[in-house]
């Protein structure tokens, strides 16, 4: 067998692995978030939501000013300042259009996707929260905010920092965040688990969708969008 045969089976295997992969996460997605939808309709998850908020108050505790931290990391006010810290990264440092593209589509999409949901579910917020909150409760925005934009850093991460220590290390810790922003919405009794639940897997749906989405098109227009230069050089004087 070549090399160059050897390479396009290498190639063929990698692209029906990752579209397997994504296939079969994005099924189970929309198969678990309408199932989280049927129990809200149906009020069968007063039982879980309930013993949610018990798990939630003795996992962290007394309440302290870090749980509000942490629940402000996927805020739309801090949201909308990373992803615009995040596409200057992109255009004015690394140079990659696409990505700062992605960032902003992937964030957006997110916000508005939840917006909907919200009034088509239309839950009330549980009663007594601990901090004010206006708006649906199902499925949680920040919740849904956070498995997507901090879902995309995870991406960014497995494709561009090479050193697998450090690539490691930060996907563990944006996992890390993603869960504790979930759990500070129960624990501040703004959401049920079941709204956080369907928040996280809306959001990495979304996610799914987003990322294979864009990466076509850039293989499409990649050369227009990524070098302008080039393209006006060949233009007829």
């Amino acid at each position: 067998m070549t090399t160059h045969l050897r390479r396009i089976l290498a190639t063929l295997t990698l692209f029906f692995t990752e579209f397997t992969v994504t296939l079969l996460l994005g099924i189970a997605g929309v198969v678990g978030f309408l199932a989280l939808g049927r129990e809200v309709f149906d009020q069968d998850a007063a039982t879980f939501d309930a013993a949610a908020f018990r798990c939630a108050r003795k996992l962290l505790g007394p309440r302290q000013q870090w749980v509000e931290a942490i629940t402000f990391l996927a805020s739309r006010n801090f949201i909308t300042v990373a992803g615009c810290l995040l596409i200057n990264w992109f255009l004015l440092i690394r140079r990659h259009r696409w990505n700062s593209l992605l960032v902003p589509v992937v964030a957006l999409g997110s916000i508005t996707l939840n917006l909907a949901l919200k009034q088509f579910y239309h839950r009330p917020r549980p009663l007594l929260p601990l901090v004010s909150a206006s708006g649906l409760s199902f499925p949680s925005g920040h919740a849904m905010i956070s498995s997507s934009f901090y879902g995309l850093l995870i991406y960014l991460c497995y494709t561009y920092v090479r050193r697998p220590l450090w690539r490691w290390l930060l996907i563990a810790g944006l996992v890390l965040l993603i869960v504790l922003i979930g759990i500070t919405r129960v624990y501040l009794r703004v959401h049920y688990a079941t709204d956080v639940l369907a928040g996280f897997t809306a959001g990495l749906v979304w996610l799914l969708v987003a990322i294979p989405v864009l990466k076509q098109l850039e293989k499409r227009w990649k050369k227009p969008f990524e070098n302008p230069a080039q393209t006006a050089e060949k233009q007829p004087e």
